[in-house]
């Protein structure tokens, strides 16, 4: 049987799904795609970056982690559909300001799993303290730059694999 945390039941009970938006405007969303866009020309890998406000009751009954949630949603977006498993999701659950980085079997041998941990903590840091926008692009950033050492692009024109877009997840 799976215990349940009232505190975080409250917070992701509480957490209205029009706050997202508040959040992320159409504005932060384009500065967000844009970014995505511009970093994806530097290697070789395909980012994907997915909203999540809070997750509904039965999934926190179930004892869903953010991690278990972000592994869901790479599969659901398809991250792990490209040409070189090079895909990598940033997942952001707003709800506990937690962060994860799920990457593709492509990256899961070249790059160690501290170093995405160690950009999850930056964007969780920049959460916290209420820097949205900012936790994002820090961390595309941070990804890119172990992307262009890891996934390289090897020539030819840049294929654009996944959207460059963010997705709000639905409640």
């Amino acid at each position: 049987m799976v215990s349940l945390d009232l505190a975080r039941f409250a917070r992701h009970a509480f957490f209205p799904a029009a706050r997202v938006h508040v959040l992320f405007p159409r504005r932060t969303m384009h500065v967000i795609t844009q970014a995505v866009r511009d970093a994806e020309h530097l290697h070789g890998g395909e980012i994907r970056v997915a909203i999540e406000g809070a997750l509904d009751w039965p999934e926190l009954l179930r004892g869903v982690t953010p991690r278990q949630r972000a592994v869901e949603l790479f599969s659901l977006l398809r991250v792990w559909d490209t040409e070189h498993n090079d895909g990598v999701l940033i997942y952001l659950l707003l709800a506990e300001h937690a962060v994860e980085i799920v990457c593709d079997r492509g990256l899961t041998s070249k790059v160690p799993p501290e170093q995405w941990q160690s950009v999850c903590r930056v964007m969780e840091e920049q959460l916290s303290a209420g820097r949205h926008l900012e936790a994002v692009l820090l961390g595309v950033a941070a990804l890119s730059t172990l992307l262009a050492e890891h996934a390289p692009n090897l020539g030819g024109a840049k294929r654009n694999e996944l959207p460059d877009a963010p997705v709000v997840v639905k409640r």
